[in-house]
């Protein structure tokens, strides 16, 4: 699908576009193979409501960043390599449609696109991308991916607990391993997930006592409590606010797949 763009001037343009949208803000992304498959605005769930994103899809990787300047400049830029992405379809669901929820080791999440159409050609180039890479590295696809958090909007209260009400005092926080919305009582345990972060994160109770009975690694696993004003990285750091009118434009692609895959 993108063997005849690797070393075309269109995709080192198309490369040198994107970074240089970026700017300092991001890190360089042309490097030797690289090929730019497709672009566009999908609109992602963050922690507090959804948001509009620019998608990068690389033969590789997946870029998106918060839109400060359509087409102009993006910043937060985030990178996932596809060799951990997993897609699943969801279902429309009255204002949310044409949604599938990316997967990875550290963060899940979900996306729509403006039609279904394009939710297909998104799908479609996303898994074919992997497939090509996997297939050329020899690896296994990851089968270990992060939970998708609730939004903030589906919790008045603590999900754990089922008693605590959500307040201006009683904050929401996630449990990293679940995904639920917790009191700070219910969630008031760290664990070290290896795979999201270097340090121990926030999980719930339930996740706690399981953690702990699966660890076999002792004290290094899993910490105290964690401070009532410590959040443990719940902060989303892709839930600031775009800036400016978003153009409503259809997704590019500048490749072909010759069978959809939407699974």
């Amino acid at each position: 699908m993108v063997d005849r763009l690797v070393n075309s001037e269109a995709n080192a343009r198309r490369i040198g576009l994107v970074e240089g949208c970026f700017g300092s803000a991001g890190q360089p992304l042309a490097v030797p193979g690289r090929v730019l498959v497709g672009e566009g605005v999908l609109t992602k769930a963050c922690r507090k409501k959804l948001k509009p994103r620019q998608f990068f899809l690389f033969n590789d990787l997946l870029v998106y960043g918060s839109i400060i300047i359509n087409k102009k400049k993006y910043n937060t830029q985030h990178i996932i390599p596809l060799e951990e992405v997993k897609l699943k379809s969801l279902e429309d669901d009255g204002q949310f449609k044409n949604g599938w929820l990316i997967c990875t080791r550290g963060k899940s999440f979900a996306v729509y696109a403006a039609t279904a159409t394009e939710k297909q050609e998104w799908m479609a180039h996303i898994n074919k991308c992997m497939e090509d890479l996997l297939k050329k590295s020899g690896k296994k696809a990851s089968d270990d991916h992060a939970a998708v958090w609730v939004p903030d909007s589906e919790a008045n209260t603590c999900m754990h607990c089922k008693k605590v009400q959500f307040t201006l005092v009683n904050r929401r926080h996630h449990c990293r391993k679940c995904g639920v919305v917790c009191c700070n009582t219910c969630s008031s345990k760290r664990f070290l997930l290896p795979a999201q972060s270097s340090k121990p994160l926030r999980v719930c109770m339930s996740c706690y006592d399981e953690l702990a009975m699966q660890s076999t690694g002792g004290n290094s696993s899993f910490d105290k409590e964690a401070k009532a004003t410590d959040s443990s990285g719940e902060e989303d750091s892709d839930d600031e606010e775009t800036n400016g009118n978003i153009e409503a434009k259809q997704s590019s692609f500048y490749g072909s797949v010759e069978q959809a895959s939407t699974s």
